[in-house]
């Protein structure tokens, strides 16, 4: 996503997005996403920010390549003095492909992520030099799910770099680091040289970084000079894909975890939209980079990353339970009778599946639905059509199997304040929701609760019951918590005022008249797009930003 010079004011997709949304099928995203990304960084991000030990960049060289580094310090290297604001106390090294491209008013993308709890937020804007430290100018900033993302923790060593190797093309070695790699991260954009006659206006300015992770071997080498990248379901956004129609040139960055090693990569991609034949079933589009120049720089960071290889938490299924036409729970217990980590409601739980016919386990998020006080957990999984793990799940993983997980993580928790909450869910967003009900009602504490939770009709509607209960054990005590269902499609047979209380789908509107206050504290949990029009809704309606939090979620596969 980039900063787009023409009069599309409605929408911060460039024509490139749109295009690729377009080729995707899920071109309402564009209409309805738009406030999703925002321009400026929420409190929630700034914090994020402030406390990385690095920060990944993307950013074009003097001929308009991208190429995508990262940046690295101690501790509070990174500051946001304000919402729009970023300074990074770092430098690029002389050898380093970006080291005379950050000028001033340089265009960058950045992604900060956070590799041992799986959290990620993006940002894009502009970058100078101050002394040895950065200042970025944040023009957009937005969110991420945490699919994909291999946890690793990380640990500071003293760096000996080693003098960078620049060829035209991939030597064995680092042939086989690519093939074995789970993560790297890709930076597209548009430079100020790039063909203005897309479309018939002229280009955008900017770029993107992204992270891209997978099993073990994911990004296929056909030869020294050509990766294939399968291109799995995400947010729906296409920043990547959708630069890349605009401008084919790529950067990429494979980092060797246990060395401090970055291998740096520009080329040209080529997108196959309908792949006839992939080496992964679950890519839905492939992504074809041909090498143009390699710049390997051994041990250049001073930071260092552990992975276990094995989940540490061995869990057993319980109990099995159908919660809706496309929703089943999954009750789970220590596979040795101990005792679970705790959780706080609102956390998701990384599990890890041997499923059949694949050589490496296939790792996927799924938030906690049930109570932190209970003595097991409970993931509540919508079953995809095409999601090789929720299949797994649906069919076959049955009461006495046993799973691989890590420890819960997540930061879209309750807030400790006691202001007023409005918890707002869609569909399968419902389920971090119910575990904060569920937090709520067992501290009675005298804190007025909305939970408001938006479903098609009866057949998809999870947990009614659970919620019924849970709101009328509340009221016994002290009627301070409320909900309001909605239907957007009711059947013939669903009853209004007794299955849900309104027709049709959520909007800003609904939540304000609940009567909350200006005080409240707007949690949201859903598609892209359901987000991004409460968030703006409530925006509108006088709700000041840093009083709105939300998770969202692409398919989970």
């Amino acid at each position: 996503m980039t900063s787009d010079t023409t009069s599309r004011h409605d929408t911060p997709f460039h024509a490139g997005e749109l295009d690729a949304q377009r080729r995707a099928g899920v071109e309402h995203i564009a209409r309805s996403a738009g406030s999703f990304i925002r321009d400026r960084m929420p409190e929630q991000h700034r914090e994020f920010f402030a406390a990385l030990p690095f920060m990944v960049v993307a950013a074009g060289d003097a001929q308009g390549r991208p190429w995508v580094t990262m940046l690295e310090g101690k501790d509070g290297f990174i500051a946001s003095p304000d919402p729009r604001t970023l300074t990074i106390a770092a430098t690029l090294a002389d050898h380093d492909p970006l080291a005379e491209a950050i000028g001033a008013g340089t265009e960058i993308g950045m992604l900060g992520i956070e590799l041992a709890t799986r959290r990620r937020n993006r940002a894009n804007g502009s970058m100078r030099p101050a002394g040895d430290a950065f200042v970025v100018e944040v023009s957009q900033s937005f969110g991420n799910c945490p699919q994909y993302i291999r946890e690793r923790e990380w640990r500071r060593v003293e760096p000996s770099p080693v003098d960078a190797r620049v060829s035209h093309r991939l030597e064995a070695s680092q042939r086989a680091r690519i093939a074995s790699a789970d993560t790297f991260f890709i930076g597209t954009g548009v430079s100020a040289d790039a063909d203005a006659a897309f479309g018939g206006e002229p280009p955008a300015r900017g770029y993107d970084a992204s992270h891209r992770g997978g099993e073990l071997g994911f990004v296929r080498v056909l030869d020294e000079r050509t990766l294939q990248i399968p291109d799995y379901a995400g947010n729906n956004f296409f920043n990547t894909l959708g630069n890349l129609l605009r401008d084919p040139r790529v950067g990429l960055l494979f980092v060797d975890f246990e060395t401090g090693g970055m291998l740096q990569l520009t080329g040209r991609a080529r997108i196959d939209w309908a792949p006839q034949a992939s080496h992964d079933p679950n890519a839905q589009r492939l992504i074809e980079v041909t090498v143009e120049r390699v710049v390997d720089r051994p041990a250049a960071l001073a930071l260092r990353w552990h992975r276990q290889d094995e989940a540490p938490l061995r869990l057993e299924v319980i109990d099995k339970v159908a919660e809706s036409d496309r929703i089943t729970s999954f009750h789970l217990a220590d596979a040795d009778g101990g005792r679970l980590p705790p959780f706080e409601a609102g956390q998701h739980l990384a599990v890890e599946l041997a499923i059949p016919d694949r050589s490496e386990r296939v790792g996927r998020s799924y938030s906690l639905s049930g109570s932190p006080y209970a003595e097991s957990y409970r993931l509540s999984v919508k079953r995809e059509d095409d999601g090789l793990a929720s299949r797994f799940l649906h069919d076959r993983l049955e009461v006495g199997d046993r799973i691989s997980a890590r420890p819960p993580a997540g930061a879209f928790v309750v807030p400790p304040s006691r202001e007023s909450l409005v918890l707002v869910s869609a569909g399968v967003g419902i389920t971090p929701m119910l575990a904060m009900l569920h937090q709520l009602v067992a501290e009675d504490a005298d804190r007025p609760v909305w939970f408001v939770h938006g479903t098609q009709h009866g057949g998809t509607h999870a947990f009614r019951t659970e919620v019924e209960e849970l709101v009328a054990a509340s009221d016994a005590n002290t009627s301070r918590i409320h909900s309001r269902i909605y239907y957007s499609a009711p059947r013939a047979e669903d009853q209004a005022g007794v299955d849900y209380q309104a027709q049709g789908r959520i909007t800003a509107g609904d939540l304000v008249v609940l009567g909350a206050g200006p005080e409240a504290r707007y949690l949201l949990c859903g598609p892209a797009g359901f987000l991004a029009e409460l968030s703006a809704g409530l925006e509108a309606e006088g709700v000041d930003a840093e009083r709105i939090d939300f998770e969202t979620f692409g398919p989970a596969g």
